[in-house]
């Protein structure tokens, strides 16, 4: 088969929560374990930092594969979901993973996973593991899927882990109040392996503290020991924060650039800096140059892409992947500081959200162009704007990404601010990005 006819049987054959919802979820390693016996157990052959979280793992994730590239590791990176093309969830060295592989990856072992029958999201960390075991990294940063103690990724013994915030999403699965989100999350801490959370939240703080001690696992809040001050204000169209950090109490960099403007890029910071000390602990050499080289040039080294990203200037055209309650509030509060005449909010959002709670949060001056992205899981355009006309969020219906995104930069003069958002998916839908 081709590449896109690869793709095109897996996803086929396999349910893809990305797509469907809840549907394609399946809790449990039973699957991930079988699979990793099948294939002679990957994972076991590179070293590894494993990330949880609601939100800020992605981001995380890519700051730590690109200080380590910096400082002259070769790094594996596994995040999902994708935004453009599937190759982008797997990476070394800021390279996706090559088509031909996926080819001949599935074309080697899918007749031995049939009797297995892995889910979507399964066959891509077993499929991700193999690659990374045979690329030899020196060590790969490893994002969890959805939750951590029955995500497919938490077969490997990272050398550390990090857990970067708790906050409402994917309720369905995986409970209805921040501890019991927590309690999954931690399900990553394992025995003797240090665990560091980037954010202290004292609802669930401790759930971290006791499933630590149960594990006889160190334990840090990254953000009692790292602290992030913006030393100056950055402009509106500026896509770089100017940072100091001092680490207790004391200097610890200054003048650093952080090539990610999302203000709440400041909360996973302590998470990132603390996991690279622990790294630092356990022999690896990280310079200080490759901290600030990998925080400022995180785009060039990973192809990080989608978090606050700027797409234009004059408008000002802005989007940001945030798609719970929690990202939509600090997306909401940095708008709300921009300069502007008018906003013009392109939005779409998935059908297992919160609706109404984001909804809330968004600006009633603005004016909305309701969109979908193009997976089942996207809510209609039309019941969108039904929904947000109840709560005052009034505008027009456009249905695609691409149509919404169009008409707003239309209609906006050159002293406007277009924001694009509410989900991933529609993000992912922006041509120009």
């Amino acid at each position: 088969m081709t590449y896109r006819e690869t793709l095109d049987f897996l996803y086929n054959q396999l349910p893809m929560f990305q797509r469907v919802g809840e549907a394609g979820y399946k809790p449990g390693l039973g699957n991930t374990e079988a699979v990793a016996e099948l294939t002679g157990h990957p994972e076991r052959r590179f070293r590894s930092v494993h990330v949880a979280g609601t939100n800020g793992k992605g981001s995380s994730s890519n700051l730590l594969a690109a200080v380590l590239q910096a400082a002259g590791y070769k790094v594996g990176l596994y995040t999902s979901p994708h935004l453009r093309e599937f190759t982008e969830r797997i990476k070394v060295n800021g390279q996706d993973l090559a088509p031909e592989y996926l080819v001949e990856w599935v074309a080697r072992w899918w007749p031995q996973f049939e009797k297995v029958q892995p889910s979507f999201f399964e066959m891509c960390v077993a499929l991700c593991f193999s690659y990374f075991a045979e690329q030899q990294v020196d060590i790969a940063i490893v994002e969890v899927g959805l939750g951590g103690r029955l995500d497919s990724t938490n077969i490997i013994q990272p050398l550390v882990s990090l857990i970067t915030n708790i906050s409402l999403d994917h309720q369905n699965l995986l409970g209805d109040t921040l501890p019991k989100i927590a309690g999954e999350k931690a399900g990553i801490i394992k025995s003797g392996v240090p665990a560091i959370i980037s954010q202290t939240q004292l609802e669930v703080q401790p759930v971290f503290v006791e499933k630590a001690a149960t594990e006889g696992a160190t334990l840090l809040f990254a953000d009692q020991a790292y602290q992030v001050a913006l030393t100056r204000p950055a402009a509106p169209d500026e896509d770089v924060q100017h940072l100091r950090v001092t680490h207790n109490g004391e200097l610890y960099l200054d003048n650093l650039e952080l090539a990610l403007a999302g203000d709440y890029q400041r909360l996973n910071l302590p998470g990132v800096l603390a996991v690279l000390e622990e790294l630092r602990q356990q022999g690896f050499v990280i310079p200080e140059a490759a901290v600030r080289t990998g925080l400022r040039e995180v785009r060039r080294l990973t192809g990080f892409r989608g978090r606050w990203t700027i797409l234009g200037r004059r408008p000002l055209v802005v989007c940001d992947t945030g798609h719970n309650e929690a990202g939509l509030r600090f997306v909401t509060e940095q708008l709300a500081r921009l300069p502007y005449n008018r906003l013009h909010f392109v939005l779409g959002v998935v059908n297992d959200k919160d609706v109404t709670k984001m909804l809330g949060l968004l600006p009633r001056e603005a004016t909305y162009y309701f969109c979908q992205a193009s997976i089942p899981r996207a809510l209609p355009a039309t019941e969108l704007a039904e929904r947000a006309a109840g709560l005052g969020l009034l505008g027009q219906v456009y249905g695609p990404v691409v149509a919404a995104v169009a008409a707003a930069r239309a209609a906006a003069a050159a002293d406007d601010v277009v924001f694009i958002g509410g989900s991933t998916f529609v993000v992912a839908e922006i041509e120009e990005l």
